[in-house]
């Protein structure tokens, strides 16, 4: 099995949703390329071999180790270390082998440079098998890419190299015991020593890959203010030069209800040698950033395990006979699996047109920010852009996907009966593990939250543009403009949502008169948000439902036989969207 050149799914998401039009200029400004590659369509095709190979490796021997790791468990912590089973050590070194450590980092230390969607789409096809596997990984390329963006250039050229070899890897140090997602109330501490460098003193928990050898850790310089701006961050290696014995601990891997093959530690650190990356106070923005690339991966995971959960429910119910026939002629088992696969389909669209304006906002970024160079006025508009797009669709992706492989993946046990809730059936695995990706780089709620506040940032820029823009986007305009069926459908959608997210928001902030409405400084009371933040979830979904919809209607646009599926999602999500809109009239009474 090949989960990508066997997936006619995946094979048009390549081809019509990643836009490589204007990403592939970015990786490949010239031809031919340093690998000989003469044109774009030549690069595809490299491409298109890349994601096979993953495809092929997945579908086969991480199979095997998924399954091997779930029994064996990730290995144990000695001596403050951790050892890596058997069924770990076995997947470390096939992905060694088949050098997958470094597909987009930089070729000078021996990296493919490949572009971000590329990364992206091999993530995916590697959750469908482990989600342990692709976790892992992940924290070879982030790390990676951390130390070449905030690190100095020879601490880069000391350790991607062996991170791309499979030598080393790392972990990303931010959760404490009674700190979760309220950051400032970290109590890790930092101590200036004469030589520059810091000790680190506290404790970090539910770490993932607390062991790599590597670690980027947010802690507060003593003296620094218990917010936000008094975090900074600090780069540490577990084996520091001239230092005897571990330059940190970890004191123990937690067992959990899933994903037993990934390492997840208590790690400590007492007199710990850190040494500052970049400015003292932007340690959270620095993290920011790893985070919001992690938050879309965490999406794409959690689509791999909706693959994989529905393409196993689906072939069982093919060959499984009840009342004389396959379950899936069954009328309701029928509607059931047509409507989790609309689903499933739908929210691959939304993270396909995701990961392709990430891919441009994150080379644009690099270039800005790490090399220095001006970006062109052509740059400048595309970056805003990808910028806007990357920002509003990160907590949705994150939210909608991962709360969707929760619900699927108990569909798909369901659909096993009985045979579903046994061990011998991997089903029952695929739901226990999609509780990691719902929980971890934040929860569905502060997505939801992260949500409402996009939102009420762009109302409250211009309230009264807001507000009136409305009116000039009601559905009577498709007729005027001569809008296919479903493109009609869209913005009769849009209209609607807009329309009740504007009583909701009024109902909610109860201005004093209609003028206040287009009064920005009204806005700014915060007292005035606690009541919306209420909707926060409900807001979230909506906002999900209407933009993976908005990517339906773009493809449906450029392929006319994807409209099926825009009409399948829409039947799917409307009574959905009038259940959420009546939640906020009654509540708002």
């Amino acid at each position: 099995m090949n989960y990508f050149s066997d997936s006619s799914e995946w094979q048009w998401m390549f081809d019509n949703a990643i836009d490589w039009k204007r990403i592939l200029p970015l990786y490949y400004p010239h031809y031919p390329t340093v690998d000989g590659l003469e044109t774009e369509e030549e690069v595809k095709s490299f491409l298109k071999e890349i994601l096979g190979g993953v495809g092929e490796w997945a579908g086969t021997s991480v199979r095997e180790i998924g399954q091997l790791l779930d029994e064996q468990g990730a290995g144990k912590v000695e001596n403050g270390r951790t050892i890596n089973s058997e069924a770990l050590e076995r997947m470390v070194k096939e992905a060694r082998e088949l050098q997958v450590y470094g597909i987009t980092l930089p070729q000078e230390y021996g990296g493919m440079e490949l572009p971000n969607a590329v990364y992206m789409m091999s993530q995916n096809l590697l959750s469908r098998s482990c989600m342990c596997t692709s976790t892992l990984l992940g924290f070879y390329t982030s790390l990676g890419e951390m130390l070449i963006r905030y690190c100095p250039k020879e601490v880069a050229d000391q350790y991607v190299p062996q991170i791309i070899e499979g030598k080393i890897s790392g972990s990303m140090n931010l959760t404490e015991p009674e700190c979760g997602s309220d950051l400032s109330a970290m109590k890790t501490s930092a101590t200036l020593q004469e030589d520059g460098t810091y000790l680190l003193n506290g404790q970090k928990i539910f770490i993932t890959n607390g062991g790599g050898g590597l670690a980027f850790v947010l802690a507060k310089v003593k003296g620094d203010p218990d917010t936000l701006d008094g975090i900074s961050m600090f780069f540490v290696r577990q084996d520091h030069p001239g230092k005897e014995g571990a330059n940190f601990v970890v004191d123990k891997a937690e067992e959990k209800m899933g994903m037993h093959g990934s390492f997840t530690t208590v790690v400590t650190y007492e007199d710990t040698i850190g040494e500052l990356v970049g400015v003292q106070g932007e340690g959270f923005k620095y993290m920011l950033h790893l985070m919001n690339e992690a938050r879309i991966l965490v999406g794409i995971q959690a689509l791999g395990g909706i693959e994989e959960s529905l393409d196993y429910a689906e072939n069982y119910a093919k060959e499984r006979v009840a009342f004389g026939k396959p379950l899936t002629e069954l009328p309701l088992m029928k509607r059931n699996l047509e409507d989790y696969a609309t689903e499933r389909d739908a929210i691959r669209a939304l993270l396909a047109d995701t990961m392709s304006w990430f891919d441009i906002y994150l080379k644009l970024d690099n270039k800005k920010v790490h090399t220095g160079c001006d970006l062109s006025d052509e740059e400048k508009k595309l970056y805003d852009e990808a910028s806007m797009w990357t920002r509003k669709r990160t907590p949705l992706v994150k939210f909608y996907a991962t709360e969707a492989y929760t619900d699927l993946s108990k569909k798909a046990v369901q659909v096993l009966g009985g045979y579903g809730f046994i061990k011998e059936y991997p089903v029952e695995r695929y739901h226990r593990d999609s509780f990691g990706p719902l929980l971890y780089e934040g929860t569905s709620q502060i997505q939801a939250l992260m949500a409402l506040k996009d939102t009420l940032k762009y109302v409250m820029k211009d309230p009264k543009k807001f507000f009136s823009g409305m009116f000039f986007k009601h559905p009577t305009t498709a007729l005027i403009n001569g809008d296919n069926e479903w493109s009609s459908q869209y913005k009769a959608v849009h209209y609607r949502f807009k329309k009740n997210l504007v009583s909701l928001v009024i109902g909610c902030l109860k201005p004093e008169a209609w003028k206040d409405v287009f009064d920005p400084k009204k806005w700014q009371q915060e007292e005035r948000f606690e009541e919306l933040m209420t909707h926060a979830e409900t807001l979230c979904w909506a906002l999900s439902y209407t933009e993976t919809l908005r990517v339906l209607c773009d493809h449906a646009n450029k392929d006319s036989t994807r409209s099926d599926l825009f009409m399948r999602y829409h039947r799917l999500i409307e009574p959905r969207l009038e259940a959420i809109y009546k939640d906020w009239e009654i509540r708002g009474q």
